[in-house]
């Protein structure tokens, strides 16, 4: 009954209605026990371009594009008559035994795009359940061609691959796995490439080798017949923008290829122009996987869609396969949905208009300007790659250490720059932005203006309250 009262109250809601409504009815994503179905978070109103406003109506630069996904920004009139107009035309059809053309002429567009021989697109709702096809692909390979053992996945510390059982499992981010259970028996886990956090005296050159001894002594000791799959970001995105060393991935490309065991390229962040291109594996860091998972910025977060492309060689080892009537038992409601194509493919025909050179053009100052904050004394390292960044805060530089006495100095720094006009992404003791693709220089100056401040407000605090002196 209360909440039929409330659905009739929504009526004349107003922002501090869907608070309380929230409160009362939500459940947010990643809460705690503390404050689980109890819970509202900062409520936004609307979007147009880079911007955002919040429910009191003050506009924010969009500094996460949402969550790396609204590559294009809010508001593109054409994404939503795209939308629009295939509702109309078709909205919905069953992927068991129908099919629809916006699916088959993505898949194909995609292909196009995508390194090696991979040419075959299978669609899912997101990230997370891209990572689970193609995990659950792996073990149905391997079972028809008759190796039941070689189901083992390697993943590494820093990783994000999901929230699904199979790929949460991969994930090597602190707090991640606390309190939640996962299918630990199939993961080896190997160190984050990391290069801030090296060994101290280590060169770059040196941590390379380490990482890539570590993982072929790793295949030695666990064996590769029971190795099924690598599976790993090109750029550790939500482990705090990790670039791996150059060289590194492809070395462990060569060490996979060399013993038979599928690399996974999780692109669910840096594909669609993250990077600058449609996918980076190929173009960023001359790789050619064996399978790409993709999703966010393929629909530019308009429509849930994701997906993973398939080599051509793993298929056609199926099909030669002395057991043709195995079936591959994995499928999704939404599987190809024919919104999602239709907006993905507008989507993409924006991206190769003007916003994948856009930006390579501006990557660059992006990056560059972003760097000038490694002057304030909270601030250990700024990394980054395309528009992608990291601003990492550390207790002092010696060590390098986390702020060990306020491991929450990101939400801080967030919460002074949605005071002044932006929005970050806060991890822990570190500040992500992946802003639209769209953002210009002005908008990047605005931008770094404004965490720049925040950091050094946030600085002043630390100060105050005794936990940190610079």
């Amino acid at each position: 009954m209360a909440a039929a009262r409330d659905l009739r109250a929504i009526e004349t809601a107003g922002p501090s209605d869907a608070v309380e409504l929230a409160k009362r009815h939500l459940v947010q994503p990643w809460p705690f026990a503390g404050s689980v179905g109890a819970e509202a978070r900062a409520l936004i109103g609307e979007g147009d371009g880079i911007y955002i406003t919040d429910g009191t109506g003050k506009k924010l630069i969009d500094g996460p594009a949402g969550m790396w996904c609204v590559n294009i920004g809010h508001r593109r009139e054409e994404l939503a008559r795209v939308m629009y107009d295939q509702a109309m035309a078709l909205s919905y059809n069953t992927p068991w035994y129908t099919m629809n053309a916006p699916s088959a002429e993505l898949a194909m567009r995609i292909a196009g795009y995508a390194p090696g021989d991979l040419s075959h697109v299978f669609f899912t709702t997101g990230g997370s359940s891209a990572v689970e096809t193609a995990l659950r692909f792996m073990q149905f390979y391997n079972n028809v061609r008759g190796r039941p053992e070689k189901k083992l996945i390697l993943s590494r510390g820093g990783a994000y691959h999901g929230s699904t059982y199979l790929s949460a499992s991969l994930n090597g981010r602190p707090r991640d796995r606390d309190w939640m259970d996962g299918a630990d028996d199939l993961v080896v886990k190997l160190s984050s490439p990391d290069p801030f956090r090296r060994p101290r005296g280590l060169s770059i050159s040196a941590f390379t080798d380490v990482l890539v001894d570590e993982f072929r002594d790793t295949v030695g000791r666990v064996g590769a017949d029971r190795i099924g799959a690598f599976v790993g970001e090109p750029v550790q995105a939500s482990g705090g923008v990790i670039v791996p060393p150059d060289g590194y991935l492809k070395r462990i490309r060569q060490i996979c290829r060399d013993n038979d065991i599928l690399y996974v390229s999780d692109e669910v962040v840096t594909a669609f122009g993250r990077l600058g291109h449609v996918f980076a594996s190929g173009d960023m860091f001359g790789i050619d996987p064996d399978m790409i998972t993709f999703a966010k910025g393929v629909t530019s977060g308009y429509f849930p869609l994701g997906g993973v492309i398939i080599s051509e060689r793993l298929l056609e080892q199926l099909r030669r396969s002395n057991h043709p009537d195995a079936m591959f038992g994995h499928g999704l409601t939404y599987t190809s949905h024919p919104v999602g194509c239709a907006v993905a493919l507008k989507n993409l025909d924006i991206l190769e208009e003007s916003v994948l050179a856009h930006t390579r053009e501006v990557a660059p100052y992006f990056q560059a300007q972003l760097k000038t904050l490694e002057e304030l004394p909270l601030v250990g390292e700024v990394r980054g790659l395309g528009l992608m960044a990291c601003v990492e805060c550390v207790a002092d530089r010696e060590s390098n250490d986390p702020l060990q006495l306020d491991k929450d100095v990101g939400k801080r720094i967030d919460a002074h720059c949605h005071e002044l006009g932006l929005l970050v992404r806060p991890l822990i003791n570190m500040c992500v932005m992946s802003p639209p693709l769209i953002i210009t220089r002005e908008q990047i100056d605005d931008m770094v203006s404004i965490l720049r401040e925040g950091i050094s407000r946030t600085m002043d605090d630390l100060r105050k309250e005794g936990v940190w002196q610079g």
